[in-house]
């Protein structure tokens, strides 16, 4: 991040790290260079909550400097927030901390040099793009335990720049998860437990016309717990009032709404109680999950949830994930599964979540990485692949490999293979894990190798149809026209397909279609059609068949298919083609 705001092109970088792990510290620090640098910074956040705690622990940090530092938001008259505004923009404001309300249009700034972006993944699109118009002049750092979708994306395709705090402060914990059915014995007694070993509790509860009726269940529970309610419709000053009264500990339990969600750090409140945690999504639960464990104390997170049959797939699945990371440093990790589940979105546009229109997945990432190093000057390589279409079984017996998943790992190995190394590895890795190698896996190893060669010679395809193989060549194709043109006329079963293919007419290979052959040669099955005035009697057989005292165990399309010809025989389809690429890598 030094080293980024001293580069003469403005930072763009996001500081991912999870919940707890000093974030606020290295946006602290950066500030701090700025402001000695002669810059003033604005700390963006996404609640008057966590706008307020930024102040409190920037002013604490900054007391020994002559630094000024401000804030605007509702916790603020408009009269305050009048005069800190005009001070910005005189600039004797060096730091200013506030909600969106700083991408308001009265906001002038006189030399903004950074802007610290808190909990990304809580602002809008119209948001972000006010940020987009100061991000052209002015360095920004990003923060968030979980990214949202696209800009993770953005970040793992080298758009944008990222940092990963991996390491945990010393002694901190795990967060002790559990997820259970709403009961009231199990809120009193983890209310108990935290209060005699001298702590607090966050009780979560996102119904703001049913908190009181939390509270007094609460009071009823447990009489000699202090609790005080805190959500986002109370006035201004009561809300502040609640806040600072429960980090001076003269409350037991902040009874709130998800107003409670971001950068709140009260090392003292180490258990955290979620009512109806189905209804929240996946980053909710891991940044409410993250008020807790914030000291070398055991932490607990109790995720209440109506009876299992209630909640929707979805639901179950998001619990699930969210007990499964409860190791420290899991946010990257539910970041990239809120990705994978999620999409990635749209670059352009409002989706910043979603599946990609049009594109699929694989092909919109190599599109954006390919025009990323484009962007970048770097030089790329053409890393497009043959097609190969030669009318072959290429299944691989369920009897060899019996798991689906481990078959399309083997499918996809030989799919990517660029050099015959390659499949070979693949081949021995087969035979050491399942035995000796079948046809069927033998057939798709000559695939993989005639798809190697294919693209080593920069041709497009290669289709089969019946007897005859084409092959269309690409504009950049690696053979030399003249010693084709020679190949072709001493080769008597090659012909040249203008403007850029080559045919094969294979030998000794039976026609794999469909029909009856008559004596003319014709495949068409009309061709022999039946006197209609004659009814022949049916057989014996056939009149059991109609009378459903058998059943035919072969369709007529399967009694008639020809027997399928070996691939891999002396004389068969792959050694032809591949003995006619062997010979056009030699021309080369």
């Amino acid at each position: 991040i030094k080293r980024d705001m001293e580069s003469p092109t403005p930072m763009d970088r996001l500081l991912c790290g999870d919940v707890g792990y000093g974030k606020t510290e290295v946006a602290m620090r950066a500030a701090f260079k700025a402001v000695m640098d002669g810059k003033q910074v604005a700390v963006l956040a996404p609640t008057t909550v966590l706008a307020f705690q930024h102040q409190k622990t920037l002013r604490e940090r900054f007391a020994g400097f002559p630094v000024r530092i401000e804030m605007v938001s509702r916790f603020r008259s408009k009269a305050e927030q009048k005069a800190a505004l005009a001070d910005l923009t005189a600039g004797k404001v060096d730091v200013i901390v506030g909600t969106h309300r700083l991408l308001s249009k009265d906001v002038e700034f006189r030399d903004l040099g950074l802007l610290v972006v808190d909990e990304e993944q809580r602002f809008g699109v119209a948001h972000k793009e006010k940020i987009k118009q100061l991000r052209k002049k002015v360095d920004v750092l990003t923060m968030s335990a979980t990214p949202i979708p696209r800009t993770l994306n953005m970040s793992l395709v080298g758009i944008r720049d990222m940092s990963i705090i991996e390491t945990p402060p010393k002694d901190r914990l795990s967060i002790q998860t559990n997820v259970l059915k709403f009961d009231q014995q199990v809120i009193g007694r983890a209310i108990r437990n935290e209060l005699a070993r001298g702590g607090q509790i966050y009780f979560v509860h996102n119904r703001v016309e049913s908190i009181f009726s939390i509270g007094g269940l609460i009071q009823r529970l447990v009489p000699e717990a202090r609790v005080v309610v805190g959500h986002g419709q109370m006035d201004e000053e009561a809300l502040e009032r609640a806040m600072l009264d429960f980090v001076a500990r003269k409350f037991d339990v902040l009874l709130a709404t998800t107003i409670v969600e971001n950068g709140l750090d009260i090392p003292n409140a180490n258990t955290i109680i979620i009512n109806r945690a189905d209804r929240y999504g996946l980053s909710q639960l891991y940044q409410l999950r993250g008020r807790v464990g914030r000291s070398d104390r055991p932490a607990y997170a109790y995720l209440l949830i109506p009876p299992e049959d209630n909640l929707s797939p979805v639901a179950k699945k998001r619990l699930a994930a969210i007990k499964e990371f409860s190791d420290l440093g899991s946010g990257f990790r539910v970041a990239a599964l809120d990705l994978e589940i999620r999409g990635a979105g749209n670059l352009l546009g409002g989706e910043q979540s979603g599946q990609i229109d049009a594109v699929g997945f694989e092909m919109y990432m190599k599109l954006l990485e390919q025009t990323v190093r484009e962007l970048k000057g770097e030089e790329i390589e053409d890393d497009a692949r043959a097609t190969v279409n030669l009318g072959v079984d290429l299944r691989i017996d369920e009897s060899y490999i019996p798991d689906m998943n481990q078959r399309l790992i083997f499918y996809r190995k030989v799919a990517a293979a660029r050099q015959e190394a390659e499949l070979d590895r693949v081949l021995e890795e087969a035979a050491d894990r399942y035995g000796p190698l079948p046809d069927s896996v033998l057939n798709l190893a000559d695939y993989g190798r005639i798809r190697v060669m294919a693209d080593r010679l920069g041709i497009d395809s290669v289709d089969r149809e019946a007897r005859t193989v084409v092959l269309k060549f690409r504009p950049q194709a690696r053979v030399d026209p003249v010693k084709l043109v020679a190949l072709v006329r001493r080769r008597p079963d090659l012909t040249l397909v203008p403007p850029a293919a080559l045919r094969l007419q294979l030998d000794g290979i039976r026609d794999s279609g469909f029909g009856i052959r008559t004596d003319s040669g014709s495949t068409n099955p009309k061709s022999r059609t039946p006197n209609p005035k004659v009814r022949p009697r049916p057989s014996w057989w056939t009149s059991r068949a109609l009378e459903r005292e058998v059943k035919p165990g072969f369709t007529k399309a399967e009694m008639l298919k020809p027997a399928q010809d070996d691939p891999r025989a002396t004389g068969g389809v792959f050694e032809q083609i591949g003995g006619l690429l062997s010979d056009l890598l030699d021309q080369g």
